[in-house]
C-alpha cells in the first residue's frame, strides 16, 4: 500500500512540474503593402491581436480564439478589418469597444517606420455618429513588447505607461482629427497639436454628402514629410470616387521641443518605427465633444453621449481597409 501511495504522489508531482500549454491564439489575418516608388507595393503577412484587455472575450490573452474576436466585435474579411461597438451577449446588448494592434510575420508587433514616408487607408465611417470616435493611430510600443497577447500599450495619454502617440484619424461622420503627441520621457503633449477642418474654418469640408462625403467610403493619405533628418510637415491627402481632394490640412508645428520634443521628437519616434492600433469607442465623460461638438464639429450638447448612440445606432462599426505604407507618392499609385 505504501509503495502505491509513493508511486502516486511521485507521478503528481512529476505532472505538477511540467508547465502548461498555453495555445496559440487565433491572429485574424489582415494583409497589407509596403511600398517604394522603385518597386511598386509588396503585399505583408500581417494580422491583428486583441488588446490583452478585452472584456468580452473569454480566452485568455495569448490563446483566444475566433469566437473571442467576434464577442469583441471584430472581423476580418480580405484586406478589410471590421469592428463594431456594441455586439448581442446572452440577448443582451454590450459595449465592446474593440482596440486591436497590428502584427508582423514574426510574431512581433509590426513596426512601421513612417518618417519622410507616408501612411494610406481606406476607410468606411458612416455608420459612426456624433459620439462615436473610429481611431487609426500609432503608438510606440515595443516591438517584442507582448505582441503574443496584445500586451504592452502606451499612448501619450498615459494609459499603461507614457510614449509618443500620433493620432493618424480620430473621426465620425461628422467630424475629424489628426493629432500629434509628442513625449519627452514621461512627460506628455496629452493634447496635442492636431488639425480639425471644422474648427479651422472648413465647416462644409467633412460629412455626408460635404467634400469628404463620410457617407461613402474614401482613401485617407497622411504624409510625414522630412529636411535634414528631420519631421518637418505631416499633410493630409483625400482621395474618393478616384479623385484627389484638396485641403485635407498641414501640420508644421508641435509647441516647445523642450517641453515635450515637438515635432521633432515626433518625427524620431516615427523613424524609429511605431505600432499601428485601431479602435472603436465612445467617451461618457464629454461625449466626444472634443472632437465634433461646439467649435470641433456641427454636433449638438448630449448628442453624442453613450446612452445615446446605443439606443439610436447599435448598429455603429468602422471598416479599415488597403493599409498601405511607403515611399511618398507609393501607396496610391494606380
Amino acid at each position: 500500500m505504501s509503495f502505491k501511495f509513493s508511486l502516486v504522489s511521485l507521478v503528481v508531482s512529476l505532472l505538477a512540474s511540467i508547465p502548461a500549454v498555453q495555445c496559440a491564439e487565433d491572429y485574424p489575418l489582415l494583409p497589407t503593402w509596403k511600398c517604394t516608388t522603385s518597386g511598386g507595393c509588396k503585399q505583408q503577412n500581417t494580422s491583428i491581436v486583441l488588446d490583452q484587455d478585452s472584456k468580452n472575450a473569454h480566452g485568455a490573452a495569448g490563446s483566444r480564439t475566433t469566437a473571442d474576436y467576434t464577442a469583441m466585435g471584430v472581423s476580418t474579411s480580405g484586406n478589410a478589418l471590421t469592428m463594431y461597438h456594441y455586439v448581442k451577449t446572452d440577448g443582451k446588448l454590450t459595449a465592446a469597444s474593440p482596440r486591436v494592434y497590428l502584427r508582423g510575420d514574426d510574431g512581433k508587433y509590426a513596426m512601421l517606420s513612417l518618417l519622410n514616408q507616408e501612411l494610406s487607408v481606406d476607410v468606411d465611417f458612416s455608420t459612426l455618429p456624433c459620439g462615436e470616435n473610429g481611431a487609426f493611430y500609432l503608438s510606440e510600443m515595443a516591438a517584442d513588447g507582448g505582441a503574443a497577447a496584445g500586451k504592452g500599450y502606451c499612448d501619450a495619454q498615459c494609459q499603461g505607461f507614457c510614449c509618443n502617440e500620433m493620432d493618424i484619424l480620430e473621426a465620425n461622420s461628422m467630424a475629424t482629427a489628426m493629432t500629434p503627441h509628442p513625449c519627452k520621457g514621461s512627460s506628455c503633449d496629452k493634447n496635442g497639436c492636431g488639425y480639425n477642418p471644422y474648427a479651422s474654418g472648413q465647416r462644409s469640408f467633412w460629412g455626408a454628402g460635404k467634400t469628404v462625403d463620410t457617407s461613402k467610403p474614401f482613401t485617407v493619405i497622411t504624409q510625414f514629410a522630412a529636411s535634414g533628418g528631420k519631421l518637418s510637415q505631416i499633410t493630409r491627402k483625400y482621395i474618393q470616387n478616384g479623385r484627389q481632394i484638396s485641403g485635407g490640412g498641414s501640420i508644421s508645428s508641435c509647441g516647445s521641443e523642450g517641453t515635450y520634443g515637438g515635432l521633432t521628437g515626433m518625427g524620431q519616434a516615427l523613424g524609429r518605427g511605431m505600432v499601428l492600433a485601431m479602435s472603436i469607442w465612445n467617451d461618457a465623460a464629454q461625449n466626444m465633444a472634443w472632437l465634433d461638438a461646439g467649435s470641433n464639429g456641427p454636433c449638438t450638447s448630449g448628442q453624442g453621449s453613450p446612452s445615446n448612440i446605443q439606443s439610436q445606432h447599435p448598429d455603429t462599426h468602422v471598416i479599415f481597409s488597403n493599409i498601405r505604407w511607403g515611399d511618398i507618392g507609393s501607396t496610391t499609385k494606380g
